[in-house]
């Protein structure tokens, strides 16, 4: 039976740096601080900044192992901190692998967030590491075990058992869920092959914008306001005049207020007879930070290390820009608006990849792993019924037939 919050105390270190290493972690409840798991090993020969994102590895995966939901990391490494949270580069090359291990194993929880702490705060996986580090350098167990062990006046850990205070709590929280009725997330609702009536749904028509000219050089196309290209501009033609075949009317087209989609959502608005053109910036594209407007390759080249962790975990933001689980939220919040706004409706949605990409992976309730293995072109048309009951029909996906 899993968890619900949990708080990793994580750390690491080596006897000379590189010198005989280990990791410590601790796994707590969150709301009483029982341990609830503990982990720790000697590593060899290693560096600090190795050990201390050995330790963080393990304190995930023993998160994961108890089943939790929300993980809050508090390590006393700056550099640990700041790179899971994307605000600094990985440059040494063996970190990088180990950054991409952890980046995966955030994508195994509902939210995860990075703290840095002072050492002080950090005693009890400091002393587990410094017990690994004890036991890498040859030194006999009970030593080893002496640090480990609580300081005098310090009250014994209770490591949770299955009839513990947190256990018993978690088993209720998993009950109360397992009897709750079904509410308007696509998840929860009850599966059924039976037909449902189209008129009584919010039918969102999802575009994407013509092409720009960092499309055509694939370049990464956040924030940055690029105007549509002529090729773009031909492809919004084509896009209106299949939209006023497939829908000769709807209640609105809503756009992000970029111009490479207000461009093409007013193109549309014309062919459906003028419906009013409204923006909102929850459908903006991703902030792609340090990435704006660089090729693949050079972001390959040159944030390596990032972009295997960014590609391993929608938690992951590049370099001072903004997370697809981010990006996710704020895609929820407008389809939620949008079903309540125009309920039994058609309503155009002219957005990006990222958003449109988030839309799609949450109506067919897949995984993470949708977001890279999903194509979609620009200019191309998808297609999604919405009911208030929370049901989802996906009747068609990156429909370029017009192109």
């Amino acid at each position: 039976m899993g968890v619900g919050r949990v708080v990793i105390e994580a750390d690491g270190g080596s006897r000379g740096n590189p010198g005989p290493a280990g990791y410590g972690a601790v796994v707590r409840d969150s709301a009483s601080g029982e341990v609830l798991a503990e982990r720790s090993e000697a590593i060899g020969v290693t560096t600090n900044n190795i050990a201390e994102y050995r330790g963080l590895i393990a304190g995930l995966e023993a998160a994961a192992e108890l089943g939790a939901a929300e993980v809050e990391a508090r390590m006393d490494s700056k550099l640990v901190v700041e790179q899971m949270c994307g605000r600094w580069q990985i440059k040494h090359p063996g970190l990088r692998p180990l950054a991409a291990q952890a980046a995966a194993l955030v994508g195994r929880f509902g939210a995860v967030r990075f703290t840095w702490i002072p050492r002080e705060r950090n005693k009890h996986a400091d002393a587990l590491a410094n017990a690994a580090m004890d036991a890498a350098a040859g030194k006999p167990p009970r030593e080893a075990a002496r640090r480990a062990a609580p300081s005098a006046g310090e009250p014994a850990r209770e490591v949770a058992a299955p009839d513990s205070a947190a256990r018993v709590r978690a088993r209720e929280v998993a009950a109360r869920a397992a009897t709750g009725r079904a509410g308007t997330d696509p998840a929860t609702v009850k599966p059924s092959w039976e037909p449902r009536p189209s008129d009584s749904a919010t039918r969102l028509i999802l575009v994407r914008h013509g092409e720009t000219e960092y499309t055509e050089q694939r370049r990464y196309s956040g924030r940055g306001d690029v105007p549509l290209s002529a090729r773009g501009r031909a492809q919004v033609r084509a896009t209106a005049e299949r939209l006023a075949q497939l829908t000769p009317t709807a209640a609105a087209v809503v756009s992000s207020p970029l111009s490479r989609c207000t461009a093409t959502a007013e193109a549309i608005a014309e062919a459906l007879g003028d419906p009013p053109v409204r923006t909102r910036d929850d459908l903006i594209e991703c902030d792609f930070g340090a990435w704006e407007g660089r090729t693949f390759a050079e972001v390959r080249e040159g944030w390596p290390g990032e972009l295997d962790a960014w590609l391993a975990s929608t938690r992951i933001a590049p370099p001072d820009g903004e997370s697809f689980t981010e990006v996710g939220l704020r895609v929820r919040r407008a389809v939620g608006a949008l079903r309540e706004a125009y309920p039994g409706e058609t309503v155009v949605v002219v957005s990006h990849v990222s958003p449109i990409k988030l839309v799609l992976r949450d109506a067919l309730a897949a995984s993470d792993a949708f977001l890279h293995r999903l194509y979609l072109d620009a200019a191309g048309i998808s297609v999604l019924d919405l009911w208030p009951d929370g049901g989802v029909a996906v009747r068609s996906v990156n429909d370029t037939a017009h192109l």
